[in-house]
């Protein structure tokens, strides 16, 4: 028994080394596994990044740009002036001789008024009185003369007769001539009374409209101050100034386009007069352009955009305005053959509204015309071409008191 006893433990100990060994060998096999993947890992992502290395130099890739086709149109110069519209007839309304306070004003800016109505008064006593007295001295002086002239008659008949002396009737005809000037002095100065009186009542000059009130009752206005001011609209003048050099564009008859910004209407109508002479100052010419307003619906004095043809049209190519740039009357682009961007050097016709007009001998309708890109592009250059619709051109004016193309 007491031999036995040590030899039992003996598996047990053999056991646990079994488990330790296998142990040992998981965890090994753990890590050659982890080794493996993060290998594996590695490898594939250098394969990756290999791939992804562009081996092609860039300046040979091809450089993706945006075209449109040139437009086939035509170029007509004109001009665009800033004009205003007038009424066919305007008038100041105020005292002219006179000096007096506005006893009443009837009348307010948008009323019609008829010619001869009145449209306000002014205190007359001392023109009522200046004028009184003017004729009450010039009943005097009619009275005198009326005696001076049948005495002068009387001694004309006695002188005949020999009882008095020429120096007498010389004497009572020349104060009866005086006596004339005096009376005719003083009817003048009873006329212009009267003028002083008149201007004391203020009335329309013509049918129209009251434009403006610029004094009201109990306010103090001198010769040439303005109460109100009438205007006729029956038919108003849009009157323009152009330079001296379009003279003869603008002359009697030609049509021109007006935009009347205040009622926010286009219309045509011919150029009815001219002036004959320049402003020696600006150096402009004046014109006007009748138009019918029956309605009266135009307002007077706001703005008008006078648009005038020039010359005849020529034919053109139409590309935008930021497709090129223009240095001495030449557009510099580029235009796409091919794949390939080709610098191309063209005669400027004109330009206005966002649209350039070029010579369609050296560039012809539907070529495809770089307007994105073309910064970085040299000539022959290869490219990706995306194709975009060209916009219209516009007929808007861009560009005021010169001259400028519109499609037609």
């Amino acid at each position: 028994m007491a031999a036995a006893s040590p030899s039992l433990p003996a598996p047990i100990q053999g056991g646990a080394g079994v488990d330790a060994r296998r142990s040992k060998r998981r965890v090994a096999l753990v890590l050659l596994g982890a080794t493996a993947a993060v290998l594996l890992v590695g490898a594939a992502t250098v394969i990756h990044a290999e791939r992804a290395v562009n081996h092609v130099a860039l300046g040979g890739s091809p450089r993706p740009v945006t075209v449109v086709a040139a437009l086939d149109g035509a170029y007509r110069a004109h001009r665009l002036y800033v004009g205003r519209v007038d009424p066919w007839i305007e008038a100041d309304v105020g005292p002219q001789f006179l000096a007096a306070y506005v006893l009443s004003v009837s009348l307010r800016p948008g009323a019609a008024v008829t010619r001869g109505q009145v449209l306000a008064t002014l205190d007359c006593s001392n023109a009522h009185a200046e004028m009184r007295a003017a004729a009450m001295q010039a009943r005097a002086i009619q009275a005198r003369k009326r005696a001076l002239s049948d005495e002068a008659r009387r001694k004309g008949e006695l002188l005949e007769g020999g009882f008095i002396a020429q120096n007498d009737v010389e004497v009572t005809g020349a104060q009866d001539e005086a006596e004339g000037a005096q009376l005719l002095s003083m009817q003048a100065r009873v006329s212009a009374a009267q003028l002083f009186v008149d201007d004391c009542v203020l009335r329309a000059p013509f049918d129209g409209e009251v434009a403006t009130r610029m004094v009201d009752p109990g306010a103090f206005v001198r010769p040439g101050s303005t109460i109100l001011s009438i205007v006729d609209r029956n038919t108003v003048r849009v009157t323009a100034d152009a330079p001296e050099a379009d003279f003869d564009a603008a002359g009697d008859g030609v049509s021109v386009r007006i935009h009347l910004t205040s009622a926010s209407r286009r219309l045509v109508a011919p150029i009815s007069r001219r002036s004959p002479k320049a402003d020696p100052r600006t150096r402009t010419v004046h014109f006007e352009v009748d138009v019918p307003d029956p309605t009266r619906a135009l307002a007077v004095g706001t703005t008008a955009i006078v648009e005038l043809d020039v010359g005849a049209p020529t034919p053109a190519v139409v590309v935008p305005l930021y497709a090129a740039t223009i240095r001495a009357g030449k557009a510099h682009l580029f235009v796409v053959e091919g794949g390939l961007a080709h610098a191309r050097e063209v005669a400027e016709i004109g330009e206005g509204a966002g649209s350039l007009y070029l010579d369609p001998t050296a560039l012809p309708a539907g070529a495809h015309v770089v307007v994105e890109g073309a910064a970085l592009l040299s000539d022959g250059d290869p490219v990706i071409e995306r194709l975009e619709a060209a916009p219209a051109p516009s007929t808007s004016a861009s560009r005021r008191g010169g001259g400028y193309g519109r499609p037609l």
